[in-house]
């Protein structure tokens, strides 16, 4: 099969057309009151970055409304919390500290875009602004703000993603066998299912 590739970017805007005035225009280099308010009702964003030989990482953060920390009107703070340890986003910006940032809130089609540099913190006094459940953050991803802009709705509009009835969470079987399908593991499905059942629940930030 032959591929008709596109090889430059007078090639995408021969196709695409050129950007539109407002689209051109929207980013900004630091927060706004109404990026303020987003980010307070936010309780989850998506972290893209990218290690110094191109290869790329998307990683899921999630907490209660407001998770985010906004130290100033260019510096925000994401907390991490307990998962596996790969820490692949982590190691990315140790060695390229660009980042993108997607945050949505359940139920709104748009979303609040963040590009910027991060670096990563251990210990500093905010930290104490961003316990959940008693449990304090051992580390923090700090993100200058560079570019900050909102995005329209239509890549939610036409997924139907905040629509229910358009669900479909048993179409494929659980995470534990899922898991013990795709992966060489030591454990029967049984001690996954009850590792899952552990880590989702009771574990949740430890």
């Amino acid at each position: 099969m032959s591929w008709a590739e596109i090889e430059s970017e007078a090639e995408l805007r021969e196709l695409l057309g050129e950007v539109m005035p407002r689209a051109a225009t929207k980013d900004r280099p630091r927060l706004h009151e109404r990026d303020r308010e987003w980010l307070a009702a936010s309780p989850f964003c998506l972290i893209a970055t990218s290690g110094a030989d191109g290869s790329c990482d998307v990683s899921p953060k999630g907490d209660p409304a407001g998770f985010v920390h906004v130290i100033d009107d260019t510096t925000i703070a994401i907390p991490d919390r307990p998962g596996n340890r790969r820490a692949d986003g982590f190691v990315n910006v140790l060695k390229n500290p660009h980042v993108g940032l997607i945050f949505l809130i359940p139920g709104r089609n748009e979303t609040l875009r963040v590009n910027g540099r991060a670096r990563l913190v251990r210990e500093a006094p905010f930290f104490d602004e961003m316990i959940v459940k008693g449990h304090r953050p051992h580390l923090a991803l700090v993100v200058e703000i560079e570019q900050i802009f909102f995005h329209c709705a239509k890549a939610f509009l036409r997924s139907s993603l905040w629509k229910p009835d358009s669900w479909t969470t048993d179409t494929l079987p659980s995470q534990a066998k899922l898991i013990k399908e795709v992966q060489k593991v030591e454990e029967s499905l049984e001690e996954l299912e009850t590792y899952y059942g552990e880590a989702y629940g009771k574990r949740l930030y430890r």
